[in-house]
């Protein structure tokens, strides 16, 4: 692995995080983790706002209740039962069992999703974090049935963001809310703790519409087995578990991941990614095209 040099692509936007190069990078991040004061009114405590600056992630035991849950988790399964939206091109699939693995931009589709995103408990936390007002880079709802539902290898969400999006700055922030209970057996949500202060450009070219094999199985922008073992033995590696309700914010640079799940209990969860309005994404740093707007929004409208 190499150390960075800073450049400026076309578009005048200076490229802080450079990626898909011919070898690893490792950067020092350039960007705050928490860009909003420290006593800033919201939801979250100061002494949480400190460890989610150290530590890039803040867990929280309940942030919805169980009769909240319970509405979550339906209009989840008519989502994913409905023929429309299988057929739709933000539905993804399982390789092998062709089940719904995905469905991404559920806060467009369906007003309930919707009024989970503008929930203050949830957008407030986001404000907080990143200092400013807040719009949806990304929303999806993650299905995990048991028995074989594959998982999403270590990666940073912040590098594909980056370098196939267009997003500049490290001021994106994102919420797993569990709509099931999270086990310590089936494929629970990884993170490497301190991870987010170093980012980790990854070796090899974007293909073009990359994304219709990487939301899937990852390959682009997939960390080197030494590059891991590097992380992990310097961070370690925190298992999150908890019942439906609870939820897990953590920063854009994480790495994390999570396993497969072979036990037949599953595991799913809304995911919702905000990014600052101070951060709207510029043309990708390391891909031939955009992403299409399903997966990384072009819409900036901030939210309310």
């Amino acid at each position: 692995m190499t150390a960075t040099t800073v450049t400026t692509t076309t578009t005048g936007v200076p490229d802080l995080y450079p990626t898909r190069g011919t070898a690893e990078v490792l950067t020092p991040r350039q960007d705050p983790v928490v860009w909003g004061a420290p006593d800033a009114p919201g939801p979250i405590v100061p002494a949480d706002l400190l460890s989610f600056e150290r530590d890039g992630f803040l867990a929280i035991d309940q942030l919805i209740t169980d009769d909240e849950v319970a509405v979550y988790r339906d209009e989840l399964n008519r989502l994913v039962n409905d023929p429309d939206i299988r057929a739709d091109e933000r539905s993804i699939v399982e390789p092998g069992s062709q089940e719904i693995r995905s469905v991404f931009e559920v806060h467009r589709i369906s007003e309930v999703f919707a009024r989970l995103v503008s929930d203050e408990r949830v957008v407030g936390r986001a404000r907080q974090i990143l200092g400013s007002d807040v719009y949806v880079h990304q929303s999806r709802i993650n299905v995990k049935p048991g028995f074989g539902a594959s998982g999403f290898y270590w990666h940073s969400d912040f590098e594909t963001w980056h370098a196939e999006d267009g997003l500049p700055r490290m001021r994106t922030v994102s919420v797993s809310i569990a709509l099931t209970e999270n086990h310590d057996t089936n494929g629970g949500l990884m993170i490497m703790p301190g991870s987010h202060k170093t980012f980790l450009g990854c070796a090899g070219e974007t293909p073009k519409d990359n994304y219709k094999k990487s939301l899937q199985m990852q390959d682009a922008g997939t960390p080197s087995n030494e590059a891991l073992t590097r992380f992990a033995t310097e961070h370690g590696i925190k298992l999150f578990t908890g019942r439906a309700g609870s939820a897990t914010w953590f920063d854009c640079n994480c790495m994390h991941g999570s396993g497969d799940n072979i036990t037949p209990f599953p595991r799913s969860n809304v995911f919702i990614v905000f990014n600052s309005v101070e951060n709207t994404a510029v043309e990708p740093f390391a891909a031939p095209v955009r992403r299409p707007e399903f997966i990384g929004a072009r819409d900036f409208t901030p939210v309310r």
